[in-house]
């Protein structure tokens, strides 16, 4: 799976997780990005020593995935990648594109951390990798409308069976929540399924609002590709 920061990424991650038949990987290529781009991310120290800042250790290691079970789901920040050279390690792979409109995804990104530019980037990334290799794309609104409708759609797309089990799990933490969990995850740890989905108002300063606007191509591109049914 492919997203940008604050889009619903770690509750997918949840929901194919609880699959009795698949095991997760919570942005691998994070301490490669942190390593390679000098990020100043909270919680930097513990990333990059939680995880390797080889990246073609990393691939190697994904290609290799764990064979305790059928399927290895692996979530990955579209931004990590802006330093790669390539994307060679998703040849072998089922890709999918999670989306969200950009307005929103910088109102939640801003209250976490100051520097949203990011959200630009990660759109950029999915683009030209959707341009190479066309996947499924899927919007997190749609998502909290009909979790069920649009996650069968989902996997019917990626050629695996749906799990009822997607849509509901135990609330807290995972083992295999990456080490900056307690920044990021905490809406998540309390979660138990996909909540019902509220129309906000979101309110963004003039600076904040050309960001997103620097976003509204990619993502029309990628809303009027996405599955709906």
């Amino acid at each position: 799976m492919l997203s940008g920061p604050r889009n619903l990424s770690t509750t997918m991650m949840r929901a194919f997780e609880n699959r009795s038949d698949t095991i997760v990987n919570d942005e691998p290529f994070y301490a490669c990005f942190l390593k390679e781009s000098g990020a100043n991310h909270p919680m930097r120290d513990d990333v990059l020593r939680s995880q390797s800042t080889d990246w073609k250790a990393v691939a190697l290691q994904l290609e290799q995935a764990d064979k305790r079970a059928a399927y290895s789901f692996e979530k990955h920040i579209a931004f990590h990648f802006s330093w790669a050279p390539n994307f060679h390690w998703f040849e072998n792979a089922r890709v999918f594109h999670l989306i969200r409109d950009p307005r929103a995804m910088i109102a939640s990104y801003d209250n976490k951390h100051d520097d949203v530019t990011p959200i630009i980037e990660s759109y950029r990334i999915q683009r030209r990798l959707f341009e190479s290799t066309p996947s499924p794309i899927v919007d997190a609104t749609d998502i909290l409308k009909s979790p069920q409708k649009i996650l069968s759609a989902l996997c019917n797309a990626l050629e695996i069976p749906f799990s009822i089990k997607m849509l509901n799990w135990p609330a807290g933490s995972r083992d295999s929540d990456g080490v900056w969990a307690p920044h990021w995850y905490d809406a998540v740890q309390s979660s138990t399924g996909f909540k019902p989905y509220v129309e906000k108002q979101i309110a963004l300063s003039p600076e904040l609002e050309s960001l997103a606007q620097k976003c509204t191509e990619d993502y029309a591109f990628f809303y009027e590709r996405r599955l709906t049914a």
